[in-house]
């Protein structure tokens, strides 16, 4: 018997990520467009895109370059098979992807989003120890409070509590390393902390406890964002990967949202100036407009899985839509976009005056810190007792009928603007925020 026919409008259906789904659609936030730093809303108002999309759309929206790209792509080749075929476009950009890249990261396996990005480089890490004789290297480390998709992989090596409890055991032979937030004296720091660089030395503690050669690989974000914009001290990347270099460790870095000029540098490699074995990429990849996701690998991770015949698979992984030509158009476009706009580096060129702005909330009512890293700003709110995230969500929804989008973690405010910002956008999202804040139960 067939169901009764749904109106196309009606929100039931749709089972929404992440989201309060009674909230929401009580109170639906349709967005029907979007154009530079702004989205429109289905009732006919901008709404300021603080957040850059979900820290996607560096370039801010509907750029001409990545839409004719797409447009004429799919004209040309809408999708070729991703296994033992290839399409000239995959190619080109791999290698525009890895000039970006420092040291020997020069190769690049194509994913379709962050999760998938972290769940390949996970499989890397543990094939490549194998692969070399080191079978035994299977254990997998990440961090408290990290953030490293949905996928069980991913899961497992993040630290969320929320994003874990629900799933049961999750993959075993994965321990974490405390988190950095928080530490004495770094409240209201401007930029990198002075205080914590030693809480790296953790990784050297579970060493320790598990031995170092049944570790494959550590894993952390080198600014952690879903977790409130958590900033590493100064000298805590170094020294984790100081500590990997001993034991034989890979070190991931995982970039979704560091990646393509976050930091005012292509990558937060760049920015720390600490080069990882392996990096997850995703988000600004293709400017958010189609989902994409890549992994760098050093030549040495590379090399050791081309041994064996020629002819046999040397690594028994990938997806359907891996370097999709559709995709591959459309981080092409991103790319060009990126590099005629100067955006890579633009962050560090407003950079300052971000942090002023940021910081300018810290006496505002209810706030017990900000926190800031390129064009990454958070301001950290007292919870409500027995009610956390009441007062970040409303401050949230508050926002959204002022014009203004912003994401929420916790009872922290997170903002990451497209990298197109201008200082009146700035001035508009600190102003509105103020005024917010200040209002507050």
């Amino acid at each position: 018997m067939n169901k009764p026919v749904t109106p196309p409008n009606s929100l039931e259906a749709y089972w929404m990520p992440f989201t309060a789904n009674r909230q929401f659609k009580a109170e639906p936030r349709i967005f029907t467009g979007a154009d530079g730093m702004y989205y429109r809303t289905a009732d006919g108002r901008q709404v300021l895109d603080g957040i850059a999309g979900l820290w996607c759309c560096a370039a801010g929206h509907n750029r001409p370059k990545i839409v004719e790209a797409i447009r004429q792509q799919a004209g040309e080749l809408d999708y070729s098979p991703a296994f033992q075929m290839g399409h000239y476009k995959a190619f080109e950009l791999a290698n525009r992807l890895v000039s970006l890249m420092p040291g020997s990261l020069d190769h690049v396996f194509f994913t379709n989003s962050g999760s998938e990005s972290v769940e390949t480089a996970l499989k890397m890490a543990i094939a490549y120890h194998r692969v070399r004789g080191e079978g035994q290297r299977v254990r997998l480390i990440g961090r408290e409070k990290g953030y490293h998709g949905v996928n069980f992989g991913g899961m497992s090596v993040g630290g969320m509590v929320a994003n874990r409890k629900m799933f049961g055991t999750l993959v075993t032979g994965v321990d974490h390393l405390r988190h950095t937030h928080g530490v004495e004296g770094n409240r209201f720091a401007r930029g990198e902390p002075e205080h914590g660089a030693d809480l790296a030395d953790d990784l050297q503690r579970l060493c320790d406890l598990h031995d170092p050669s049944t570790i494959a690989a550590v894993i952390v974000e080198p600014v952690a964002g879903s977790a409130g914009v958590i900033i590493p001290p100064k000298g805590y990347l170094k020294r984790l990967r100081e500590i990997c270099d001993r034991h034989g460790i890979l070190l991931i870095f995982d970039e979704v949202i560091t990646g393509f000029g976050r930091l005012g540098t292509p990558f937060a490699v760049d920015y720390f100036g600490v080069e990882p074995d392996l990096v997850t990429t995703a988000k600004a990849l293709t400017n958010g407009v189609i989902p994409m996701g890549a992994v760098f690998a050093q030549s040495k991770i590379y090399e050791a899985f081309m041994q064996g015949p020629p002819n046999a698979i040397e690594f028994m992984h990938g997806y359907t839509y891996s370097a999709n030509p559709m995709a591959c158009a459309a981080a092409l476009g991103a790319l060009d976009t990126y590099e005629e706009e100067g955006l890579l580096t633009r962050a560090s060129e407003i950079g300052g005056y971000w942090a002023d702005a940021v910081h300018s909330l810290r006496d505002c009512k209810s706030v017990i810190d900000v926190r800031n890293l390129g064009l990454i700003g958070a301001v950290e709110l007292e919870g409500i007792p027995g009610e956390p995230t009441k007062r970040a969500f409303s401050a949230f929804l508050k926002a959204y009928d002022q014009g203004l989008l912003i994401r929420t973690t916790g009872d922290t405010i997170a903002m990451s603007p497209p990298l197109i910002i201008e200082k009146s956008h700035i001035d508009f999202m600190v102003d509105t925020l103020r005024s917010i804040l200040n209002s507050l139960d």
